[in-house]
């Protein structure tokens, strides 16, 4: 029985190059480019074996990474170093880079053995367009109230049942969450949200956005936010943000 060897790796992307992190196929157009698709198609051009590379966060097309965490097995051993100056050879053309990686135990899991996530959503509230963060922040012309905002979101930290929060198509098993961390802050034109929770379900922090844009520009108020969390129902809650805003920052494990 040969051997197994787990790599563990910290990979940075643009998701705006890609229909997201999962390998996805379309019948009109074949392989969809992402994430995954490119780092598994680089690993078998270095050491012709067919792997999959296992995700943390399964990314939408759009989502941004800078701290995104993944894992893959090979049959042959690579010095781990030489094996993520390969990889990025074949992918960092198409906007994705290997940051870090390394041999770890098999036991190890990049999805099931982390215990915390934690997104950044970015803002740029200017009535200006944007050139260096278009596609890479939400461009929202109306006054913002940063406070409002931050205040507002302190309702949403803890456990509840989040499905006001919830896309149609998600498919998690339970809308109960917990937030453990919701900030935001500001300076000048941007807007910044860091989220934390060892889960989210399918574009929670994009409509949790959403709706706390309406709260900074004075349309809704924090006790609006609080009803529309405890009757729990997806057409209460406000727009879904665009994707372009949201980066997978870090993923934590013991």
């Amino acid at each position: 029985m040969a051997e197994i060897y787990r790599y563990k790796m910290i990979v940075e992307y643009d998701g705006g190059h890609f229909h997201g992190w999962q390998r996805q196929y379309n019948s009109l157009q074949g392989d969809l480019k992402t994430v995954q698709g490119a780092l598994q198609s680089a690993l078998f051009k270095i050491t012709g074996q067919t792997v999959v590379v296992e995700g943390a966060g399964r990314t939408d097309a759009g989502v941004h990474a800078t701290g995104q965490v993944a894992h893959f097995d090979l049959t042959t051993f690579y010095p781990a170093p030489r094996l993520g100056d390969a990889l990025n050879f074949y992918v960092r053309t198409q906007g994705v880079v290997v940051l870090h990686i390394e041999q770890v135990a098999l036991q190890f899991h990049a999805r099931f053995s982390a215990i915390s996530r934690t997104y950044q959503y970015h803002i740029i509230n200017r009535r200006s367009p944007l050139a260096l963060d278009n596609h890479r922040a939400w461009h929202v012309i109306n006054k913002l109230d940063g406070e409002a905002m931050r205040d507002a979101a302190q309702h949403l930290i803890g456990h509840y049942d989040f499905s006001a929060f919830r896309a149609a198509e998600c498919q998690g098993n339970s809308p109960f969450k917990t937030l453990t961390k919701f900030d935001i802050q500001w300076a000048g034109e941007r807007i910044m949200a860091t989220i934390q929770a060892r889960s989210f379900l399918h574009h929670q922090v994009r409509i949790m956005m959403g709706t706390l844009k309406l709260i900074g520009e004075g349309k809704w108020t924090q006790e609006d936010l609080v009803k529309i969390r405890d009757e729990k129902q997806r057409k209460l809650a406000g727009p879904t943000a665009p994707a372009h805003g949201l980066y997978l920052v870090d993923v934590g494990y013991n």
